[in-house]
């Protein structure tokens, strides 16, 4: 499906009026492009959304898997109360260093936590940092499942979880898709088997092409 231009024009409008400019925020942006990371952090109005959510669930301890330059640890951990803590994963040792320098310049390295290594081998140490209230995941695609089964293991009931890029351009409907696609699809499987997972997924259109997000809540 070809993009519209009228979805980007929207994004402006909405950026315009609701994500006002911001100096650390776009200079995490600035950083990530100037290091040649991939142009793929999420969208200034889904940054927005995430700090919302974890706000409303009163979040104080955030996971993160798949930190990239920062753009969206900035934003969760701008949703931290006083004394709250963010945990956040990264394979890249070079991505790494990028959000690091954006956490600095942001005056926000107290309340992140950057764990470098395969989120894989990271998540089974980290039982002594839960559990947590809200867990973002947005990491390599043929991993979700592995990453939602950790996620419910280190969340606390009414927890909720936002598994990003589900829809995949529509691709998600196709049973022969790509290693990306097989992940998305294996990982909403293992949701909807899960008695203690309850969730819906928006789509979503805009600067990013089309796809969407799956919203997860842990039930007790």
């Amino acid at each position: 499906m070809a993009a519209d231009p009228r979805w980007e024009e929207v994004d402006r409008y909405l950026v315009e009026r609701l994500v006002p400019p911001d100096a650390a925020l776009d200079g995490a942006l600035a950083a990530s492009d100037a290091a040649g990371l991939p142009s793929i952090a999420v969208a200034r109005t889904h940054g927005k959304l995430l700090m919302l959510l974890a706000q409303g669930v009163g979040a104080r301890r955030i996971l993160e898997i798949g930190t990239l330059g920062g753009y969206s640890t900035l934003w969760l951990a701008r949703a931290l109360p006083a004394g709250g803590r963010l945990v956040t994963i990264e394979a890249d040792p070079r991505h790494a260093a990028v959000a690091r320098e954006s956490f600095a310049r942001a005056g926000l390295s107290g309340l992140i936590d950057l764990r470098e290594g395969r989120a894989l081998d990271v998540l089974p140490t980290l039982q002594p940092e839960g559990p947590f209230d809200f867990v973002f995941i947005d990491a390599d695609k043929p991993s979700n499942p592995d990453y939602v089964a950790h996620a419910l293991a280190l969340a606390r009931p009414g927890a909720l979880i936002v598994l990003d890029n589900v829809v995949r351009r529509g691709a998600v409907t196709d049973p022969a898709g790509d290693e990306a696609v097989q992940g998305v699809r294996r990982a909403l499987d293992l949701v909807a088997a899960e008695p203690h997972l309850d969730a819906t997924v928006v789509q979503t259109v805009g600067e990013k092409g089309w796809d969407g997000f799956a919203l997860i809540r842990v039930v007790g």
